[in-house]
């Protein structure tokens, strides 16, 4: 009942923004999972390539969502930079039905990454401008919940394509990759749609917009939360590796999407639960729990031997995410009330966790399959580590900020 009377007080902006990820997400996801197997069964390229594509590209999106935070605070304005993000990752898609090498899917990646980087820190802001304090928490889960839901349907259409094209074959075909990436481009362009037509922009005040960017001047509360934030994402590394788990422990490519349509539809189903009750009692307990989540599925990716329990593995790191992601922009905007300065917090929140990506990714790559002459460690020490920095960024959570 709780979640039935906050959904009914959200406005329009925050349902047309959660359609738009819901539609963004449907292509994202026919693509996303399936981008790491096309690099190592079609192209052949190494894990550890694999890390440094991913983190080259989440780099690039964390260094232009500072900037563009900042930039939607002293414009006033936060729905141009979001249409320009989406707009983007769009256009990017058709290089992946011309990719002969990783180079060429690297730029594809940097593209659409860099779509993303324009986009994210204006889009929340803009959806933490329309809603009053008390309903952050269920209008960021709700906007996760749609952004989730569009990530199931579209690994079930995926799911389709890869049936209907190649069965149960352990590699992934390259017709069956580049049928996905044209059907994909439909969603995404009515994402771009229903941004321009619906949305309607939060304008800011000109005596409160910042002359300058600076990223003094915050709450210690929020810095300290930047650094706990940093250190569990060290041990984050890209998804692709749990991927590339799940097929180094035996399951097919239709059945590595199936897990992940589980993943995405617990996460569906929480994200907006736990976002409302994250409004109800201290945000910070709720990210606490997940992060404690994330270190046991974390250790169970690493001592996975069968298919039964990889399953139960990405059931349960989709209630990881559903505590965490929307809860932590919203304890975001708690910590960084200022409006002026509220793209900015979510540009220096979003960018502080994809740079972390980059080590974190190449350190996943490194510690399982090695770099150079080091053979690295197998496929459970990545998953190890992460699960280790998770118990640690736990702890400072609860005791530190």
């Amino acid at each position: 009942m709780v979640v039935k009377r906050s959904l009914q007080s959200v406005p329009r902006n925050v349902w047309a923004l959660t359609l738009t990820s819901f539609l963004r997400d449907v292509a994202s996801e026919m693509l996303v999972h399936l981008v790491p197997l096309f690099l190592a069964d079609v192209l052949g390229v190494r894990f550890a390539i694999v890390g440094i594509i991913e983190g080259v590209a989440e780099t690039t999106a964390s260094l232009v969502k500072i900037y563009s935070g900042w930039l939607s605070d002293k414009l006033g304005r936060r729905k141009g930079l979001t249409i320009a993000g989406y707009g983007l990752a769009t256009l990017a898609m058709p290089l992946l039905l011309i990719a002969q090498s990783w180079p060429a899917v690297l730029l594809y990646r940097f593209l659409d990454r860099l779509g993303k980087g324009i986009r994210t820190a204006p889009r929340d802001a803009l959806l933490a401008d329309s809603v009053a304090a008390d309903q952050r928490g269920i209008s960021f889960g709700l906007q996760r919940a749609g952004d989730t839901a569009g990530a199931f349907v579209g690994l079930l259409i995926a799911m389709l394509f890869v049936w209907r094209i190649q069965a149960n074959r352990v590699s992934l075909a390259p017709e069956t990759f580049h049928a996905l990436v044209l059907w994909a481009m439909v969603p995404a362009t009515l994402a771009v749609l229903v941004l321009i037509l619906w949305v309607k922009d939060v304008v800011l005040p000109r005596q409160a917009r910042p002359p300058k960017f600076s990223l003094r001047g915050f709450d210690r509360r929020f810095q300290r939360f930047l650094v706990v934030v940093i250190l569990f994402t060290l041990g984050n590394s890209t998804d692709a590796f749990l991927v590339l788990r799940a097929q180094n422990a035996g399951a097919t490519v239709l059945i590595i999407l199936a897990m992940i349509a589980l993943f995405n539809l617990v996460y569906s189903l929480l994200a907006g639960p736990a976002g409302a009750l994250s409004d109800k009692v201290d945000r910070r307990m709720v990210i606490v729990v997940g992060w404690l989540i994330y270190a046991l599925v974390y250790l169970g990716f690493a001592l996975a031997n069968r298919q039964w329990q990889l399953w139960a593995l990405y059931a349960t790191y989709g209630v990881y995410y559903a505590l965490t992601v929307g809860v932590g922009k919203a304890l975001v905007a708690d910590l960084a009330p200022d409006p002026a300065r509220r793209g900015a917090a979510y540009g220096v929140y979003n960018g502080a966790v994809g740079l972390t990506l980059l080590p974190a990714s190449v350190i996943a790559g490194a510690l399982w399959q090695g770099v150079g002459a080091w053979a690295g460690f197998g496929p459970a020490a990545p998953f190890l580590f992460g699960g280790a920095l998770a118990l640690l960024a736990a702890l400072l959570l609860w005791r530190w900020v």
